[in-house]
């Protein structure tokens, strides 16, 4: 599902997100054409923001699989009803941008409901670069 083609959806974490206990809801906004990256901020601090993007343009072999329990409280019951995104670390700047594929947000939009998954049992960086070597 994609993400831009929704205006401006707000989403709520069912869990909070790891270091955010205080922050559940969020704006989603797309910060380019083709809604590519995205930009979530609270709506209870604008201050906090977090870029993400789906990050199957720049890895097409990465498959986030999600556990039946994370589905059920996203309201997910086919694939198209949710999308994965991750966050994008751009701390030191585009040219040594990261992804956290270990950890990324799935989000339902029509349900509005959001949550950070973590991928146990698979090997996904917390830190891919962005976009991957040799691209």
């Amino acid at each position: 599902m994609s993400i831009a083609s929704e205006t401006t959806p707000k989403i709520e974490f069912v869990t909070p997100l790891m270091g955010f206990d205080e922050h559940t809801r969020f704006e989603l906004e797309p910060l380019d054409e083709d809604g590519l990256f995205l930009t979530m901020r609270s709506t209870s601090d604008p201050d906090l923001r977090l870029v993400l993007a789906d990050p199957q343009p720049f890895y097409p072999d990465y498959d986030a699989v999600i556990d039946p329990d994370t589905a059920k409280a996203l309201q997910i019951e086919k694939e198209e009803d949710g999308a994965v995104l991750a966050i994008v670390n751009l701390a030191e700047g585009m040219e040594k941008a990261t992804m956290n594929l270990f950890a990324p947000i799935v989000v339902n939009p029509k349900a509005h409901r959001a949550v950070q998954a973590m991928l146990y049992g698979e090997d996904h960086p917390l830190d891919a670069p962005l976009p991957p070597k040799g691209n």
